[in-house]
């Protein structure tokens, strides 16, 4: 692991109704409702005459083996929906999940407990579910392209169902998950919001499931680590203790990953990505291609941190000699041309190096996974029309979650699936003015202070653009962390992207490293 750390610079932190599914077998124990004989009649009960709550529908439940080297797990999937209540308790949400428990465990109440989601914010927990953590799972190409329809699911050999059982959320207005109506949204389209209804969702899933004394991990991805973060410090002021968050391409301070007049953060921190980007296209010098990428890096962390950012800084201040100095070595490290360089100021935002590096060649490159190449409609103009890294995942992952759903697992309904953001229009992040930025890397300090025990793994891709691992680095540098409290973190980082498990050797590493973390983490 390296620390990326900037000990000197003077950059100031400023500023529809709920889905039908089909009725599966009742399980109290996993959230369902009991059988009908064992219900006390309305007409002899409490509040007999008043108007009834609709019951909620029973969730799905299905059997299932997987067969891994050497082992086979044998375990149950349910699938349903559980509310979320105001505090008059009056029913505002209803949020999907799918929760898989291994079976033959005899004491369920000491086995680690695991939510996971993804970011957006308007994702639903797809990636994370069919690509890294999941016994099934959607293979990718080695070579950073989309594979060709049909799109099929495979046994996932590297399924962290052997460590945990696993919960996947989809957080209101993802997957089916809904707002009670429509004028209701505006509550969980928010930072605070989202965080008070994932985290009402985790009380009651482990209230239901008599599993409040089980070692408790959330991860999150993207997005879903700012709510990650944001939960672990939620939870503990509640009495909800967590043995470990897993942040996967991590972004809590969002100051260092939006490019503006005025926040010179980005540039920095950006540029080892464009440089490794740059290296794994063949843009760079031969002397620069020839190195090990963790040494390469290492370089231009260091050039970044020191003269670049002094530049950044020094502004029109900088004399003739030195802007040269600094153009040309910008050019060697990104593949971009010192003229190119030198009209954008020396700044390179994010959207104009994907269009840039390739230019040439007709090619752009990828913002989620910059591996990947794409063609735009005009080779003309500033920026890419798409991400080829969504454009390659997006289809597979939609097309077998769909069909998982319904054929596998037995859940049916006529409601969309959100995938990606079709179901979230705006959100706020809790900050005012134009110089603020959302940070939840405080709530996570702070739930720390509160929580001296919770252990937190970080996963970043070299090859990341949305959420680079320099930007990561950073962060966990400037948290203000007690010093009792830093080997709390354990940082690794992959040769991929923002989805690292879509490339399958660091699928395997990741596995690994979570292996080991739980193991470390669980208390037991």
């Amino acid at each position: 692991m390296r620390r990326f750390l900037l000990p000197w610079i003077g950059i100031l932190l400023l500023h529809q109704p709920p889905p039908v599914a089909s009725q599966g077998s009742p399980d109290p124990a996993s959230g369902g409702t009991v059988a009908e004989d064992e219900k006390t009649p309305a007409s002899e009960g409490p509040g007999a005459g008043e108007e009834e709550e609709e019951p909620e529908i029973e969730p799905t439940v299905t059997h299932h083996t997987l067969e891994l080297d050497g082992r086979t797990l044998i375990y149950t999937a349910t699938v349903g929906t559980l509310p979320i209540k105001d505090e008059r308790g009056e029913e505002t949400g209803e949020v999907f999940y799918v929760a898989y428990t291994l079976d033959g465990v005899e004491d369920r109440e000491s086995r680690p407990l695991m939510f996971s989601f993804n970011g957006g914010p308007g994702s639903s927990s797809v990636w994370l579910h069919l690509g890294a953590l999941g016994p099934k799972r959607v293979p990718m190409p080695d070579d950073a392209t989309i594979p060709a329809p049909p799109y099929r699911l495979v046994p996932n050999e590297q399924t962290w169902l052997t460590e945990a059982d696993l919960v996947f959320v989809d957080p209101i207005g993802t997957g089916f998950s809904r707002a009670a109506e429509p004028e209701k949204e505006g509550g969980f389209f928010n930072l605070r919001g989202d965080i008070a209804s994932v985290g009402e969702f985790i009380r009651l899933f482990i209230t239901r499931n008599r599993r409040w004394t089980s070692p408790l991990f959330v991860v999150g991805e993207s997005y879903g680590t700012t709510r990650a973060a944001g939960l672990s410090e939620y939870l503990v002021d509640r009495g909800i203790a967590l043995n470990g968050v897993i942040l996967v391409s991590s972004v809590l301070n969002f100051q260092t990953v939006r490019f503006g007049d005025g926040n010179d953060l980005p540039y920095i921190l950006f540029l080892p990505t464009y440089a490794a980007t740059a290296r794994f296209h063949g843009r760079l010098p031969e002397a620069s291609q020839d190195l090990p990428l963790a040494e390469f890096l290492d370089e231009v962390e260091a050039w970044a941190s020191g003269p670049y950012a002094r530049a950044l800084q020094m502004g029109d201040l900088l004399s003739d000699r030195e802007r040269a100095d600094v153009l040309d070595r910008l050019a060697g490290y990104t593949g971009l041309s010192p003229e190119y360089l030198e009209d954008a100021g020396l700044r390179i935002e994010i959207q104009r190096f994907c269009k840039e590096l390739l230019r040439d060649r007709g090619r752009t490159v990828g913002r989620l996974d910059s591996r990947f190449k794409g063609i735009d409609a005009s080779p003309a103009g500033d920026t890419p029309s798409f991400d080829p890294s969504m454009a390659a995942i997006r289809p597979p992952y939609t097309s077998t979650l769909n069909q998982y759903l319904n054929a596998d697992l037995g859940y049916e309904s006529d409601v969309p699936y959100y995938i990606l953001g079709e179901g979230v229009r705006g959100w706020d992040y809790g900050v005012s003015g134009a110089g603020g930025y959302a940070d939840t890397a405080s709530a996570l300090r702070d739930a720390l202070a509160k929580n001296p025990h919770m252990k937190i793994l970080v996963a970043s891709g070299y090859y990341d653009l949305a959420t680079p691992y320099a930007a990561t680095e950073y962060t966990l540098s400037h948290m203000g962390l007690d010093p009792e409290l830093r080997d709390n973190f354990r940082v690794e980082e992959y040769e991929s992207g923002h989805m690292m498990y879509i490339h399958e050797p660091s699928l395997e590493a990741l596995k690994g490293h979570v292996s080991s973390f739980i193991g470390e983490a669980d208390g037991l």
